[in-house]
């Protein structure tokens, strides 16, 4: 294994420097960074010129230019040494730039990315499960729709019809959802919940009515309760949540027969629920530290309940606790968020119309954690959504297809063969070897995310990684562009090694080689 690292590091390090060279050399030879105080009439544009001529190097051939640029990027990559990239056309360092366009970037790449896998390896392994079936069809082609649908239009369409719309329909004072949204959305939840269900025309008729009529009693319990102005989950639908989470994750992870592990996500959804009381003084004055402390704790406290419960399947005991305390804090924690929501929406910065369609956050507005926090998410919502619906497309098809794949292999049949239950064949067994090739997918998604964010960045006015490039590649500034690619480049060779490592922990056969 060390051998291993050390060749891949050594490969990495190679393949940085020729690509940096090229992309150094293509970029300075592509335009002319002076046309823009060439075309000035100024009377110093000459000096400025001369200027930047001196500052820049510009006088030096851009295949010299990249030694110097390489000893001042260097110092990035190793300890103890200044980091040096230069600066952009207007003097300002790069490494003043980087750091506010990544994080940004990270933001948006890292939300999107997260909910991408998560929904579509959920909905490819359900219309694997369900082949041929309504769903699965139904499932096919949206997926299919969603990776021919351009990104720039998935932007357009989601300001059109999801920001402005929601906004107009809270500013104007009627918070209720209407007879016919109601049974539009009761119509398409009552499908959905029916194509999931196997079995005769008779059952998934009785599902559907049953999942519709839920839906339009839920709809009109919250226009009653003023929920979309109020809204909140409440010590009785926390405690419900919470409930649905603890015996879901452990039907799912576990089975519901498998005593120690409901017990132990039991206690973990008990604790959970009991610091929703406890904890709101507490949140009152929080920060994000403060909620990163809480849910350490969380974790803490839930590993050794596991532990001590766990017995004979130690391991399987600790992650469902784990899980469940997790969730459960996360409930928590989005109740106090929802709490913060009117005074948001009442804020004259915010005005009744709080999804955002432009920038990062609101000029002029203050608040706590968690108006802040409302902001950025609000400012991030409709960004997030447009790439993680080209993402969910890919990850569904690849989820669907290794589960096949992997569901016609001899040693699941021998699995089965051994009276083993639907739920472990799949998760013990197929699941792990299904998720190979997703590493892969992976691990090349979060570069394309990284540098590819550039149009949905450029239609949400965020001043992104993307947005960088696109304006520092139109000036010609070279630096900036440079210190674009080493932060894409690092992580997209990064993100490839982990994906290496992680075949050794998902197929024993990579291990032994």
């Amino acid at each position: 294994m060390l051998s291993f690292i050390v060749r891949r590091i050594l490969a990495s390090i190679l393949t940085l420097l020729v690509a940096s060279f090229i992309m150094y050399v293509l970029t300075a030879y592509s335009d002319n960074p002076l046309k823009d105080l060439q075309a000035s009439n100024a009377p110093n544009a000459q000096l400025l010129i001369g200027q930047r001529i001196e500052r820049l190097d510009l006088d030096v051939p851009p295949p010299l230019r990249w030694f110097g640029w390489l000893a001042g990027a260097a110092g990035c990559l190793t300890p103890f040494t200044p980091c040096d990239l230069g600066t952009d056309l207007n003097y300002t360092p790069v490494t003043q730039l980087l750091p506010n366009a990544a994080a940004s970037t990270v933001r948006l790449v890292a939300a999107s990315t997260i909910l991408a896998i998560i929904f579509g390896i959920i909905t490819g392994i359900v219309s694997a499960l369900r082949q041929y079936s309504a769903f699965d069809l139904g499932m096919t082609f949206v997926s299919f729709f969603l990776y021919s649908l351009p990104s720039f239009l998935a932007a357009v369409l989601l300001k059109e019809f999801v920001a402005l719309g929601f906004n107009n329909w809270l500013s104007s004072g009627d918070s209720s959802i209407g007879l016919i949204p109601t049974l539009i959305i009761a119509l398409v939840i009552g499908v959905i919940m029916q194509a999931l269900v196997a079995g005769s025309n008779r059952k998934r008729l009785i599902t559907f009515a049953i999942a519709a009529a839920a839906t339009v009693g839920m709809l009109y319990y919250l226009d009653a309760v003023d929920w979309f102005q109020q809204p909140g989950l409440g010590a009785v639908g926390l405690l419900l949540l919470i409930g649905g989470i603890v015996f879901g994750a452990t039907a799912i992870m576990a089975g519901l027969n498998n005593r120690r592990a409901l017990i132990g996500a039991a206690i973990a959804g008990v604790l959970s629920y009991a610091s929703y009381f406890a904890l709101q003084g507490l949140f009152d004055i929080s920060t994000v530290w403060t909620i990163g402390i809480l849910g350490l704790a969380t974790l803490a406290v839930c590993f050794v309940v596991g532990w001590i419960l766990g017995g004979n399947d130690r391991g399987q005991v600790i992650r469902v606790t784990m899980v469940v305390g997790l969730l459960s804090s996360l409930l928590v924690v989005a109740d106090r968020y929802l709490q913060a929501w009117p005074a948001y929406i009442s804020s004259p910065r915010i005005n009744n119309r709080p999804i955002a369609t432009v920038g990062e956050q609101t000029v002029g507005l203050s608040g706590d954690m968690w108006i802040m926090g409302l902001d950025t998410f609000t400012h991030f919502l409709l960004p997030t959504i447009s790439l993680t619906l080209i993402s969910f497309a890919g990850y569904t098809r690849y989820a669907r297809a290794g589960l096949l794949e992997v569901m016609n292999q001899d040693y699941i049949r021998t699995a089965r063969a051994k009276g083993l239950s639907e739920r472990v064949v799949i998760t013990r067994h197929a699941f792990r070897n299904m998720l190979i090739p997703i590493t892969t997918i992976v691990a090349a998604d979060i570069g394309v995310l990284l540098g590819g964010a550039l149009i949905t960045e450029r239609v949400f006015a965020i001043s992104g990684m993307g947005a960088l490039f696109a304006v520092s590649l139109d000036r010609v500034d070279v630096n900036p562009v440079m210190g674009y690619f080493l932060v894409i480049a690092i992580t997209a060779i990064l993100f490839n090694f982990l994906a290496d490592l992680s075949y050794a922990l998902l197929d024993p056969r990579v291990r032994v080689k």
